[in-house]
């Protein structure tokens, strides 16, 4: 059975507000979330990814604070992620209202932690974030925003989120990051085919042209976008009706 492919605008959020590059057209307070959501929810998104980047004590009331507020919003699900170290935080943010956590760096330090979360609250909750960058020929997960390499091989430790009971994994290319260039194509497909768990392509999308590769070449479950939305230089119900013409199956907006 084929499941209809996903899209999946993605917003920064630090001590409850998103983070610059926010632009939508008669918003009212352009650093919401919770309207920024309200907005992608009305245009058709089929998932929201919200990505904590607050470092401070007060993060988990913080986050929880928003993920209700989104949660009383909006119908779609959403995804939240960002300092979630322990099963305290996830239960605390599925609780006030999120669809799944996502986790990254903890996971990267401690692996036991995906299983630990698949274990408490089930695999279809549990969003695996990798960060990855080409280094000397190899793809090698990243810490800290692409910043910091691991000893890790990206291919390696998907394979092993995968087994440890991670639900989905959100794939970042670092290099393709921010640069409009299109998504990492021929890495994703070799990912996707190497797992049995849907693959959100992330890092890359300049235009509707760039989502239509990365559905038709690597076949990933979901595409995950920000600025390209949020400046309004992709309009969600564009990206659809093109996507249709190119008989990729999206689920109908609503």
């Amino acid at each position: 059975m084929s499941l209809a492919k996903r899209i999946i605008p993605c917003l920064d959020v630090k001590d409850g507000r998103t983070v610059k590059g926010v632009n939508f057209v008669d918003l009212r307070d352009a650093g919401d979330p919770v309207e920024l959501a309200w907005n992608y929810s009305n245009q058709g998104a089929d998932e929201l990814v919200f990505l904590d980047i607050t470092a401070t004590h007060e993060r988990r009331k913080t986050m929880v604070e928003l993920v209700k507020a989104v949660a009383r919003q909006i119908n779609i699900p959403f995804t939240i992620g960002g300092g979630i170290n322990e099963i305290a935080d996830a239960d605390a943010l599925l609780n006030a209202g999120a669809d799944k956590i996502s986790i990254n760096s903890a996971a990267v330090r401690n692996p036991a932690l995906i299983d630990e979360l698949a274990k408490a609250f089930g695999v279809q909750f549990v969003v695996v974030a990798v960060d990855t960058r080409r280094l000397d020929g190899k793809n090698i997960v990243h810490l800290n925003g692409g910043r910091i390499p691991t000893e890790k091989e990206t291919f390696d430790w998907i394979l092993e989120a995968e087994k440890r009971g991670a639900g989905e994994i959100l794939l970042t290319s670092m290099d393709h990051d921010g640069t409009k260039g299109g998504f990492d194509n021929l890495f994703l497909k070799q990912v996707n085919e190497a797992v049995h768990i849907p693959v959100i392509a992330s890092g890359g999308a300049g235009s509707i042209q760039d989502f239509v590769d990365v559905f038709e070449k690597a076949n990933v479950d979901a595409a995950l976008a920000a600025s390209v939305f949020h400046y309004g230089e992709i309009l969600i119900p564009d990206l659809k009706e093109v996507l249709k013409q190119h008989h990729i199956e999206i689920r109908t907006t609503h």
